[in-house]
């Protein structure tokens, strides 16, 4: 049978790459709305409870609209944006996050799709909180480098056009350490603080690394760098999107750098840790545009469904 698909939004760069990946496919019918329509609140309701799956590619306010405008109770709604991922209600489309997500997923009609930057610091986090090796009250700081293309179509626009020489430095954002992924991150990690979360621009369009510093002295259960990477990499055996490198990776030891860009056009997540007696650094690399964003949707889409969770990815 085939499925039918709608993207409201399909404008955008989450919109048009969850296009790509489903125009590949032949179980899947995409829904589209005229041109001249994609205003018309009528025909996007029409649209929007004509689907089986309906994307939501929205700024927060008219995501919040347009789930309002589902009506139809076999429709399931996945939104990309901020506005839901820590609603009631709504399940986090992270399938990898806890051992039932996936029955979560299954069983809801209300699926808040991740941001990049949280989707890379919830999988190094979450493990060691449930593990008992980080404490829930820890005070967390979190860096973040990602390609511009993190930023959407005026961002993508801005680095593209040139003339700009202050662009091709790293642009730290964020000053006012109220980013919009701080409140998923502490959700679901099981957090009772935001992490102090530093998010920097790079002059590259996609690619995004996510790193954790920790301090053992400040950590519970005897943690040593064996102890994280254990748990790291129990938590995700058999994952078939996330690799747990060897402890202190050799190769990027020996590369003498870490490569942000090492996981594009992938919907994997690569963690590390780093570590010497005292210290750990924890970092998780993945593609912003991929499982940061339309892949994940896409991922999302199929466990719900029950098929093959990496079909058309």
């Amino acid at each position: 049978m085939k499925y039918r698909a709608f993207v409201d939004g399909q404008e955008g760069t989450t919109g048009l790459r969850i296009h790509e990946y489903l125009a590949q496919r032949d179980d899947i019918e995409v829904l589209r709305i005229d041109a001249e329509k994609r205003k018309d609140v009528g025909e996007r309701a029409r649209l929007l409870n004509t689907a089986d799956v309906a994307f939501l590619c929205l700024p927060d306010v008219a995501a919040r609209e347009a789930a309002a405008l589902v009506t139809n109770p076999k429709t399931c709604v996945i939104d990309a944006s901020t506005a839901h991922r820590t609603a009631p209600g709504w399940v986090f489309g992270l399938p990898e996050l806890a051992p039932d997500q996936r029955e979560l997923l299954r069983k809801t009609k209300r699926i808040s799709n991740p941001g990049c930057h949280a989707s890379a610091f919830i999988l190094l986090l979450r493990p060691l909180v449930d593990a008992g090796l980080v404490a829930a009250d820890l005070p967390i700081t979190a860096s973040s480098i990602t390609g511009y293309s993190g930023g959407g179509k005026r961002m993508i626009e801005q680095y593209e056009a040139g003339g700009d020489a202050r662009l091709d430095a790293p642009r730290p954002y964020a000053l006012s350490l109220s980013h919009k992924h701080a409140p998923e991150m502490m959700t679901h990690c099981g957090l009772t603080a935001p992490p102090l979360f530093m998010p920097i621009v790079g002059n590259f369009y996609k690619g995004l690394s996510v790193s954790v510093p920790l301090h053992f002295s400040q950590l519970k259960g005897g943690a040593t760098p064996e102890a994280l990477h254990t748990v790291l990499r129990h938590r995700y055996e058999g994952e078939r999107f996330i690799r747990v490198m060897p402890l202190r990776d050799p190769h990027a030891l020996a590369e003498a750098y870490f490569d942000v860009q090492a996981s594009n056009d992938t919907n994997r997540v690569d963690i590390f840790v780093f570590a010497s007696a005292t210290q750990a650094c924890l970092m998780a690399r993945l593609d912003n545009l991929g499982k940061g964003a339309s892949g994940a949707a896409v991922q999302s889409m199929n466990v719900h469904l029950g098929l093959d969770e990496g079909l058309g990815l």
